[in-house]
C-alpha cells in the first residue's frame, strides 16, 4: 500500500473537478463521501462500502441518483466501482490517486458547446460604483421625508383611538411613577 497524502490528494482531486465540466455537486459530494470512508479505512488499495452509509454521508436521497453518479465516477476514471449485487457484502471501491506533485495525471477532454472558455468577469470598480449608488439612494430617501413637520405636529395623522389620552411629553420625569 502506497502512503497517501490527504491534503495533496484532495487538492489534486479538486483540481480535476474544476477542469471537468461533466461533474455536478452530487458527483463531488459522493466522491468526498467515498474519500472519507477510504480515509477511515486507512487508505487501503480497495475497500467495501455500504450504500446506505455512503448515501447518508453524501446527502443523496435517491438510490437512482446514487447509482447513476457512482457509475459515472467510475466511467470517468475517478474511482473503480465493482458492484457486488449482494446486500450483505457491499460493493468494492478502488480510489484512484490524484496527488498534485506526481502520479496519475488525467485530463478530461469533453466537448464544449459554449462559445467562451470561462465565466465572464466583472471588474471590481463596477461593484464599488454599485455600492456607492445604493448608499446615495438611501441617503436621498431620508432627505425626501420631512421629519421637521412631524416633530412640529403639523402633520398629525392620528390612527390610534383616543390619541389625546396618551399624554406623551418630550421632557420626562423618571422619578414619577407611570
Amino acid at each position: 500500500m502506497q502512503a497517501i497524502n490527504y491534503i495533496k490528494h484532495l487538492n489534486g482531486a479538486f483540481l480535476q473537478f474544476s477542469k471537468d465540466t461533466r461533474l455536478n455537486p452530487t458527483h463531488i459530494s459522493l466522491y468526498v463521501a467515498l474519500f472519507q470512508l477510504w480515509n477511515t479505512n486507512r487508505f487501503p488499495e480497495e475497500f467495501y462500502i455500504n450504500r446506505e452509509e455512503v448515501m447518508k454521508y453524501s446527502k443523496i436521497g435517491s438510490k437512482s441518483t446514487y447509482h447513476r453518479c457512482i457509475k459515472e465516477l467510475s466511467h470517468w476514471n475517478y474511482i473503480i466501482y465493482l458492484p457486488s449485487h449482494n446486500p450483505y457484502k457491499g460493493s468494492k471501491i478502488k480510489m484512484l490517486k490524484f496527488e498534485t506533485s506526481t502520479g496519475q495525471a488525467l485530463v478530461h477532454n469533453s466537448p464544449k458547446n459554449d462559445t467562451s472558455n470561462g465565466q465572464a468577469l466583472v471588474p471590481i470598480y463596477k461593484h464599488i460604483q454599485t455600492i456607492e449608488n445604493k448608499n446615495i439612494n438611501k441617503q436621498g430617501n431620508y432627505k425626501n421625508s420631512d421629519f421637521n413637520d412631524f416633530e412640529n405636529n403639523s402633520k398629525r395623522n392620528s390612527s390610534a383611538p383616543n390619541a389625546n389620552n396618551l399624554k406623551t411629553t418630550k421632557n420626562k420625569n423618571y422619578n414619577e411613577p407611570l
